[in-house]
């Protein structure tokens, strides 16, 4: 079969279309015919090695997909830690659910990795009906989140969340144009940081009070510009380091307001299956209503796994990036 394969570690050139030996099922496992793959900035930085728990090269690329069950012909898509930008993977059945009626299969790859973050980055933040804290009750004032690369998967997937939650949404983008597509969503509140400070516009836009919450992915120092975004206990929800920076925490401005940081780690998580399932059941009414959907910005064959890769360390993408395998 063909696949997507880390020849080596490094950019975007050392991904290859290889021709390998087909996957076998151990017990528990379905084999998987795979018709597309989402592409995630985890996928990146495992073609660098500095993903933890890479496995040394060769190895196939790619993290969430669908497709069909050999044998069954299920409509399925499914998580994995890396094997999916193949003509098939083996993967164990509780790592699959069935793909939404009447979507895609490119439509079905694309919501895995953005949507389960999303919701649990809610979760984390008490923000959804069965949060481990809930934080609010109806009738208190309005819920505040601030979403980092708000024109990205995970973020228009939370804009589209955080508008069903009934959370008043601002979100950061490098250019006008994504921002505006992100609009359509819901975003309440666009925010252009090639052109304004962040920091200084969400003080501007709250009067100063801060957020409820926020979802950081970037690292470095704009970990503690998100949390000196926060109003009193608010929470900065950490799922990624895009700089490649070490996150910096401002421990006077935590102090100051009460304001927590929680990590949160899908790769790790989605061994938790029962955590999994429930975050997907409380997002199928919204599916099948028609509410939530995968905002798809480039589709494009698995031979070009390479340019889907560049086209996301550009920061040239809107949306998910897939790409097509049978």
């Amino acid at each position: 079969m063909k696949a997507v394969v880390v020849s080596r570690f490094g950019g975007p050139e050392v991904l290859e279309v290889r021709d390998i030996p087909e996957p076998v099922a151990t017990p528990g496992e379905v084999i998987v015919w795979v018709e597309a793959v989402g592409v995630n900035f985890a996928d990146t930085m495992s073609t660098r090695g500095t993903y933890r728990g890479t496995p040394p090269p060769p190895f196939i690329s790619g993290r969430e997909f669908a497709g069909a069950v050999d044998g069954t012909g299920e409509r399925v898509m499914g998580y994995a830690q890396y094997g999916a930008a193949a003509e098939k993977i083996a993967v164990s059945r509780k790592m699959l659910w069935p793909q939404p009626k009447g979507w895609t299969s490119q439509q079905a790859a694309a919501f895995p990795v953005n949507f389960f973050t999303a919701y649990l980055a809610y979760w984390k933040a008490g923000m959804t009906s069965d949060a481990i804290e809930p934080v609010y009750v109806e009738g208190e004032r309005q819920r505040r989140v601030l979403i980092h690369a708000v024109a990205g998967g995970v973020g228009t997937a939370a804009v589209q969340i955080g508008k069903l939650l009934r959370i008043k949404t601002y979100g950061t983008a490098s250019s006008a144009e994504k921002l505006e597509r992100v609009k359509t969503l819901g975003l309440d509140h666009a925010i252009n940081y090639r052109e304004v400070d962040y920091e200084q516009r969400i003080s501007e836009l709250t009067k100063g009070e801060g957020v409820d919450a926020v979802f950081e992915m970037l690292g470095g120092e704009h970990t503690a510009k998100s949390l000196r975004c926060c109003r009193d206990f608010g929470r900065v929800i950490i799922y990624g380091t895009a700089t490649g920076e070490r996150q910096k925490f401002d421990v006077g401005a935590m102090m100051a307001r009460s304001v927590s940081a929680h990590g949160l780690w899908l790769s790790v998580l989605a061994d938790d299956h029962r955590l999994m399932n429930d975050s997907l059941k409380a997002m199928k009414p919204w599916i099948e209503q028609g509410k939530l959907h995968p905002e798809i910005g480039h589709t494009l064959p698995m031979d070009q796994a390479s340019e889907a890769h560049r086209l996301l360390l550009q920061r040239a993408n809107y949306g998910k990036i897939v790409l097509t395998v049978n």
